[in-house]
């Protein structure tokens, strides 16, 4: 029995035992079957000097009927290497639990009816170990010189709680962590309180929107917290958390975020959370990394200059595409990387840069030169990250802008967004709603750049432009 929108965990057959895996078409190991959870609430003490984490994740879920409609007699959960130390399924002490290979596995001690609400409570303790993986390298919690991140995406989750690890299982988050009192704690959602005792300090965040799994997070470390904000420009609460050494660099880099926020909003829709941050770490980082609600930079990616304007632009991107609308399964990747991408190009271009249309005129030539084996809506478990995935699905974007026009393009985004908002997005839910404002069929265009792996030449612009090259747009 499917749950809620395609590509969401299956419930195993027969037995009414929830299956260990997810039915994800590219990772269905991660993510588990027969519940879906609605909340998790996780306790958290960090010592940074040994890397010690202590936790207890108490998860509320409700129980799937089994293909007979049959209670649900155990279920698993994903959690990496960690000494288990007990758990509770509705306060009881669960009939039997094992813990093997990623995967802890509960029989309660009476099976859940179907549709029941029930409760885990998990207690754990130990170093946490990133997720290795062949292609991606270690994902999840990484010890820092002076602190800890965690850059979840895609599988990273269970080296740090416990959970069912597919994007399309969302649920709200209360998070507490506590550290020695010089460090600040910054994690997804909206800080509820500090607590300073003698020695450490308590901090817990709320996030009641829904999250998938991959892009909760907790990052530790000595910063400045450092106020964003600008209310002329956008109302939108924007913070960060800072190394000292970086403040200056940092504040000119990041000046231009709180026009960034507004213009994305004109252009998205509405941010679609409580308020974003940014932490920049001391350490230096391949890429930055989305989380909800906030984003995580290298020391690599201030320099002083704006260097790197186009990656803050892609981060804050992802609020709207990936972490509100988030896949349903990970073949759909593109809905998160080809938005985000392209919100580079729309920054560049409403912010006095290179037009979106030379950009995309750019890229195609350029991918016009490398191997043509991809096919953007399903490149396969190994590629799902491929830089023609961010590039093809940018391009895919401004061909059906250039085709429907401004006005109707940026009103298929603005509806994109506020229908399928909190909820889990399919390519295609996304090419539907398109062909519904479309004035002329889209079939072709969605097959040539979505569906086959030949490089399509891009559609001439055929609207009003501007001297510039940029498509005029009307005010609504």
């Amino acid at each position: 029995m499917s749950r809620g929108k395609s590509g969401r965990a299956q419930a195993a057959p027969g037995g009414g035992a929830g299956a260990a895996r997810s039915g994800d078409s590219y990772l269905p190991e991660h993510g588990n079957g027969g519940y879906r959870v609605t909340h998790y609430d996780l306790e958290l003490t960090y010592r940074p000097n040994t890397g010690r984490l202590s936790g207890r994740a108490r998860i509320s879920a409700v129980a799937e009927p089994g293909a007979a409609g049959e209670p649900l007699s155990g279920f698993s959960l994903d959690l990496g290497a960690f000494r288990v130390d007990g758990v509770l399924v509705d306060g009881a002490r669960a009939a039997r639990y094992t813990h093997r290979a990623d995967k802890l596995r509960i029989r309660p001690a009476r099976p859940l009816p179907a549709g029941a609400p029930f409760t885990v409570e998990v207690r754990y303790v130990g170093v946490p170990r990133p997720v290795k993986t062949r292609h991606w390298g270690d994902l999840g919690w990484e010890q820092l010189e002076d602190g800890a991140l965690v850059a979840g995406q895609p599988i990273g989750a269970p080296s740090w709680f416990p959970c069912n690890d597919h994007p399309a299982d969302k649920a709200s988050y209360r998070i507490e962590v506590t550290a020695p009192s010089p460090y600040a704690v910054v994690a997804a959602g909206t800080l509820d309180s500090r607590t300073v005792s003698a020695s450490t300090t308590t901090w817990v965040y709320e996030h009641p929107a829904p999250m998938s799994t991959y892009l909760a997070t907790v990052q530790i470390g000595l910063y400045d917290l450092v106020e964003l904000t600008d209310a002329a420009v956008s109302p939108v609460p924007q913070r960060a958390a800072v190394p000292p050494r970086l403040r200056d660099r940092f504040d000119h880099d990041f000046a231009r975020q709180p026009r960034m926020m507004a213009a994305f909003e004109d252009l998205f829709g509405p941010y679609p959370f409580d308020e974003y941050a940014v932490v920049v770490t001391d350490d230096e980082l391949e890429v930055p990394v989305e989380a909800q609600t906030l984003a995580i930079f290298g020391a690599n990616h201030v320099d002083g200059h704006r260097g790197c304007e186009r990656l803050v632009a892609h981060e804050l991107a992802h609020q709207w595409f990936g972490n509100s609308l988030s896949v349903a399964d990970w073949r759909h990747i593109w809905l998160n990387e080809g938005f985000a991408k392209y919100a580079e190009w729309l920054w560049s271009e409403v912010s006095g840069g290179v037009p979106a249309a030379v950009i995309a005129a750019r890229t195609r030539a350029k991918l016009a030169d490398q191997p043509q084996d991809l096919l953007v809506a399903d490149p396969g478990m190994p590629r799902m990250f491929d830089d023609r995935v961010y590039q093809r699905g940018a391009l895919t974007l401004h061909a059906l802008r250039t085709v429907l026009g401004d006005d109707t393009f940026f009103a298929v985004l603005r509806e994109w967004t506020a229908t399928y908002r909190h909820a889990t997005v399919t390519t295609e839910e996304f090419t539907a709603l398109a062909r519904r404002r479309a004035a002329q069929p889209l079939d072709a265009l969605f097959t040539a750049w979505l569906h086959a792996p030949r490089l399509p030449e891009l559609p001439e612009n055929t609207g009003p432009r501007y001297a510039d090259g940029t498509l005029q747009r009307s005010e609504e």
